[in-house]
């Protein structure tokens, strides 16, 4: 076996399929392909991903990605927001402004894929790969740049596998503890948890400690694991809920493969605003 080679972990029943990211003597550490779990594994229990069984559990065509992109994509086209009053004189068509987002992910792989799909859906999007560690130090730099509505802060996570008795500890995680601080930086930089929506987390991370960071959405209240794409997910539905509008944490929660068990989050506003007339030119940059 070498980096890069698919496989499932003998031991767990072959529940997930993993890309070796590296070979430490007799040991792997192993990256989720569909979802953001993060995991280290004996190299002898491991086995190979055959061809066949491969193709239905890729990002790009697994049918719980289809499902959630057609509930999301019916999500924003049904979104149809009340147009500012009309003016004596008739101006034109109204425009829309969707949230932007600031997407850290910690999986170059994801990020592509996600970048593809903000793209599809209208949402404008910056996103950066940047290995969990670094989060905090990245976003003192990106969130004056780029001057986003809404931060996604996500990649690998899981729970050390001798600290699974002791779930209340950031130290039982293997990157809860690098979201909570890159959470802390993105909350210090914009106070009002209105005017910046922060959503942030990956598979089985410190759901509490994230939150009280003060992230508005995160992942994992139940400590599962949850779909690749779920952060996406929630970042589309807030980009495209009106300003003067909550956003509906049920409706989210339903946009996402893994549910009320894998994301969660406290009543926020929307991101989206209505313009008059329509802009005819492009902003000089």
């Amino acid at each position: 076996m070498k980096q890069g080679d698919l496989v499932y972990r003998k031991s767990y029943g072959g529940d997930v399929l993993f890309k070796i990211q590296e070979i430490r003597s007799v040991h792997a550490v192993l990256r989720g392909v569909d979802f953001r779990l993060l995991a280290d594994s004996p190299v002898a229990d491991l086995e190979t991903a055959s061809a066949e069984s491969q193709i239905p559990y890729h990002i790009s065509n697994h049918p719980e990605t289809d499902q959630a992109m057609k509930r999301l994509r019916n999500n924003i086209a049904g979104f149809e927001p009340s147009p500012p009053p009309e003016p004596k004189k008739k101006v034109g068509v109204f425009f829309e402004l969707p949230g932007k987002v600031l997407h850290l992910d910690g999986d170059p792989g994801y990020l592509r894929k996600c970048m593809h799909l903000y793209e599809e859906l209208r949402v404008p999007a910056e996103g950066y790969y940047v290995p969990e560690a670094h989060m905090d130090e990245a976003l003192y730099r990106l969130l004056p740049q780029v001057n986003p509505d809404i931060v996604v802060i996500t990649g690998h996570d899981g729970i050390l596998k001798h600290r699974r008795d002791d779930i209340g500890s950031l130290s039982s995680y293997k990157n809860s503890h690098n979201f909570v601080n890159a959470v802390k930086v993105a909350r210090q930089y914009e106070k009002n948890r209105d005017a910046l929506t922060i959503i942030a987390g990956a598979c089985q991370s410190h759901f509490e400690a994230l939150l009280q960071a003060g992230a508005n959405f995160a992942s994992s209240p139940a400590r599962v694991l949850i779909h690749a794409l779920d952060p996406l997910c929630v970042a589309a539905k807030v980009a495209y809920t009106s300003i003067k509008d909550t956003v509906n944490v049920a409706d989210v929660i339903n946009l996402t493969s893994s549910g009320v068990e894998g994301v969660g989050g406290i009543e926020s506003k929307g991101s989206h605003r209505m313009g008059l007339p329509k802009v005819l030119y492009s902003a000089p940059q």
